[in-house]
C-alpha cells in the first residue's frame, strides 16, 4: 500500500514538474521561436504609383495588422494580402509624393498565435529630376540671349510626369520648347530680355497630380545682359531702309546679287545695277562674324534643319558651299515658336544673316541658285 502511495505521489510529482516546465518554456521560448519581424522588399526609390511590398518573417493575423497599421505622412491606402499573409502590399488610393519618406508604423500587431509584435518601417519615393546644367550660370555677365543660344535647363531624367514652371525677375512672357526626350527645356522671353539688365530665374517643379501650391524649388540662377551695340545709323529702321536703298553703290552692275552691310546690319537686293528692296538683318555677333567676302546661293531649301541647334531655318539660302553660313528666315524651334523681329538691326546670329519673316520669303522666291552675295563692313 505504502509502495503505490509513493508511486502515486512520484506521478503526480511528474505532472506537475512537467506542466511547470512546459509553462515556462512556452513562456521564455515560444515566442522567440515565433517571434514575427517586417521588412520592406523595395531596395530602390519607389515610384509615385507604385505599390510598396511588406514581408513578415511568420504569418500574421491580417486584420489586427491592418488596424494597427499606420503611416507618416497620413496617406489614404489600398491594400492586399498574398495567401499565406506573410507579404502585405500597400498602393497609394492616389499618388505618393514624390522626394518623401515615409513611416510605417504597426503597434500591437499580432501573428496567428496572437503573439504580439511592433514594427517600425521607412521607404522613400523617387526624386524630382535634377538640374544637371543651367544656362546662363550663375553670375554669367554680357549675356545675349537669343533663338540660337536661349536659356537652357538639362535635368537628369524624363519631365514627362511633371510640371515646369519658371519665375523671372523682372517679369517677362515666355516661350518654351521640350526637347523629345523631355529631359532639356529651351526658354526664350516673347520679347525678348532687355539689354544691360540684371534678371533672376528660378526653377520649380511638381508632380502632374500635385495641385497648383505644391510646387518645389529646384534651381535658379541670375545673370546681366550685354550692352546694346552701339547704333551708327538712324533710329527710324524705315528711315534706314530708304537711306539704304537710295545711296548704296551697286559693286554687280548686271544681273542679280545680294548686297549685305555689316556695318548698318542692312540687306540691298539689285538687279542690273538697280535696287530693288532693301531689309533690315542681324548678322553674326562677336566672336561668330558673318564672313566677309563675295559668295552665292549654294544651295536652297524652303524650312532647312539645323541639328547642331536644334532650329528649323525657314527660307534657307547656304551662301558657303559647307553650308555652315546662309541666309534665312528667323528661326523656329520644332514646337512652332519663333524668335521676333526685335533683334533685327542687331547682330546676335551665330554667323548667318537672318530676315524677317516676309523679306525672306521674298529674298527666296526672288533670288536663283548661283546669285552672287558680297558681304561687307
Amino acid at each position: 500500500m505504502d509502495k503505490n502511495k509513493n508511486s502515486a505521489f512520484l506521478i503526480f510529482l511528474a505532472v506537475v514538474v512537467f506542466l511547470l516546465a512546459g509553462f515556462i518554456f512556452s513562456r521564455q521560448f515560444f515566442p522567440a521561436i515565433f517571434k514575427t519581424k517586417g521588412a520592406i522588399n523595395q531596395t530602390q526609390s519607389v515610384g509615385l504609383t507604385q505599390a510598396v511590398e511588406l514581408s513578415f518573417s511568420f504569418p500574421v493575423d491580417s486584420v489586427t495588422v491592418a488596424k494597427k497599421l499606420t503611416i507618416s505622412p497620413a496617406t489614404e491606402l489600398f491594400t492586399s494580402w498574398s495567401k499565406d499573409r506573410k507579404t502585405l502590399k500597400i498602393s497609394p488610393l492616389k499618388f505618393w509624393d514624390p522626394q518623401t519618406t515615409y513611416q510605417i508604423s504597426i503597434t500591437g500587431g499580432e501573428n496567428i498565435f496572437h503573439l504580439r509584435f511592433n514594427q517600425e518601417l521607412a521607404f522613400s519615393t523617387q526624386p524630382y529630376p535634377k538640374i544637371k546644367s543651367l544656362l546662363p550660370i550663375e553670375g554669367e555677365k554680357n549675356v545675349a540671349i537669343d533663338i540660337e543660344e536661349p536659356i537652357m535647363a538639362d535635368f537628369d531624367s524624363s519631365l514627362e510626369d511633371y510640371n515646369v514652371k519658371f519665375e523671372v525677375e523682372p517679369a517677362l512672357d515666355l516661350a518654351y520648347q521640350l526637347n523629345p526626350e523631355k529631359n532639356k527645356i529651351k526658354l526664350l522671353a516673347k520679347d525678348n530680355f532687355a539689354w544691360q539688365t540684371q534678371y533672376k530665374i528660378g526653377v520649380f517643379l511638381k508632380y502632374k497630380k500635385q495641385s497648383s501650391d505644391q510646387y518645389l524649388k529646384v534651381g535658379q540662377t541670375s545673370f546681366e545682359t550685354a550692352q546694346p551695340p552701339p547704333t551708327q545709323w538712324d533710329k527710324d529702321p524705315a528711315i534706314l531702309l530708304a537711306q539704304a536703298e537710295k545711296y548704296t553703290s551697286p559693286l554687280i552692275a548686271t544681273g542679280k546679287y545680294i548686297d549685305v552691310s555689316l556695318k548698318y546690319q542692312v540687306m540691298v537686293i539689285f538687279e542690273d545695277g538697280q535696287a530693288l528692296n532693301s531689309y533690315r538683318i542681324s548678322s553674326g555677333k562677336r566672336g561668330l562674324e558673318t564672313p566677309l567676302g563675295q559668295f552665292k546661293i549654294e544651295n536652297k531649301s524652303p524650312r532647312a534643319w539645323s541639328a547642331k541647334y536644334g532650329l528649323f531655318m525657314p527660307n534657307w539660302m547656304a551662301i558657303v558651299p559647307s553650308g555652315k553660313v546662309g541666309i534665312h528666315e528667323l528661326p523656329v524651334w520644332p514646337g512652332g515658336y519663333q524668335e521676333g523681329a526685335s533683334h533685327l538691326g542687331i547682330p546676335v546670329s551665330h554667323g548667318c544673316i537672318r530676315l524677317g519673316s516676309e523679306p525672306a520669303k521674298r529674298v527666296y522666291a526672288w533670288a536663283e541658285i548661283g546669285t552672287p552675295v558680297v558681304v561687307h563692313e
